[in-house]
């Protein structure tokens, strides 16, 4: 009884691991992960596992094209290991929502058995009253949200094996500042999901230094037989809080000192701009002024001028003639037109 136990467990293990198409997963790295899990087979065992059983009850494909043969799931399978509950689903469709805004649909496509799992599931619950769920939920992004860029499929496909195989790439990237399409064999490190573009950060070649490549500018890529190299020192945590992408002006923080309307006291009170902030009500007003510890970055500065005539910044005082410079320049910009 323990043995077929096991084989059980390790048959559900299996199907867990394996990817709908287009992903595909080796039977190395199969192998690999089945030891991780505390299953000791050896190759052999493992390709009858996928060969000889699970392969005539489920969709599985192989892709026998090269040496290691790559399994996967038929893209339009529908199972859900273990089976989810309305709040998950809730939950899912939320994510849904907002993820479209922000990354490429190539890369939501990824996702849409489990998405359409959950909608498929809060479909079924006519009978509970949640047949109009669809009209009941919305996720809404905070601020204008640009259309992701578009990412062909098989270039995130590619990315994706080679950042997390340890792989290097030799891509074709076209450059934004010359307007031209470069060569390159890139070392990958870390991948970012910024607004609406998602980004590869990676080692360029022979240089030791971090780049930034914006995914839909690759326009062909394909694993390299170069040995990939890593960047020992990198940690990603501390490259994004040293302002790689919020254009920080300088690694220490700022003390900001400014009047604010009674509105944005309420959102800064629920939502606070900094762990570090306080108010002090104003003499013979409603607003009140604010003190917080906020990064030295242009995000929180174009932040602080899109709440317009409700934030009168006081400090720093490079923020403050930053900011009354832009709207002399917008009101000359008028009554040059007028």
């Amino acid at each position: 009884m323990s043995e077929i136990r096991e084989t059980l467990f390790r048959y559900l293990a299996l199907l867990q691991l394996i990817p709908r198409s287009p992903g595909r997963i080796s039977t190395p790295v199969l192998l690999e992960k089945l030891h991780e899990r505390g299953f000791h087979i050896d190759t052999r065992s493992l390709q009858r596992d996928l060969r000889d059983r699970l392969s005539l009850h489920f969709p599985l494909g192989c892709d026998d094209s090269s040496k290691p043969y790559r399994w996967y799931f038929d893209r339009d399978f529908h199972c859900s290991l273990p089976a989810l509950d309305v709040p998950s689903a809730l939950t899912l469709v939320l994510a849904e929502e907002y993820l479209k805004g922000l990354l490429p649909p190539v890369v939501i496509g990824q996702l849409t058995p489990q998405f359409r799992d959950a909608r498929q599931l809060l479909d079924d619950l006519e009978a509970n009253g949640l047949s109009q769920w669809a009209r009941r939920v919305r996720a809404i992004p905070n601020g204008k949200a640009l259309l992701p860029a578009p990412l062909a499929e098989e270039i995130w496909q590619t990315v994706s094996q080679a950042l997390m195989t340890h792989r290097a790439l030799n891509v074709t990237y076209l450059s934004r500042s010359a307007e031209v399409e470069k060569q390159f064999t890139l070392h990958p490190q870390g991948l970012v999901s910024r607004h609406s573009v998602t980004y590869l950060l990676a080692t360029v070649n022979g240089y030791t230094d971090i780049r930034q490549f914006a995914l839909h500018r690759i326009e062909e890529a394909s694993l390299s037989k170069a040995a990939w190299r890593e960047s020992i020192d990198f940690d990603l945590d501390d490259y994004i809080h040293g302002g790689a992408f919020g254009y920080r002006q300088s690694p220490q923080d700022v003390t900001l000192v400014a009047n604010v309307a009674p509105q944005v006291v309420w959102l800064l009170t629920e939502t606070p701009l900094s762990t570090e902030q306080s108010f002090t009500p104003l003499p013979s007003s409603d607003w009140q002024r604010l003190t917080a510890e906020v990064p030295d970055d242009q995000q929180t500065l174009w932040w602080l001028m899109g709440m317009g005539t409700n934030v009168e910044v006081l400090e720093p005082d490079a923020w403050r003639q930053k900011i009354l410079t832009t709207a002399e320049e917008i009101v000359a910009r008028s009554m040059a037109k007028a």
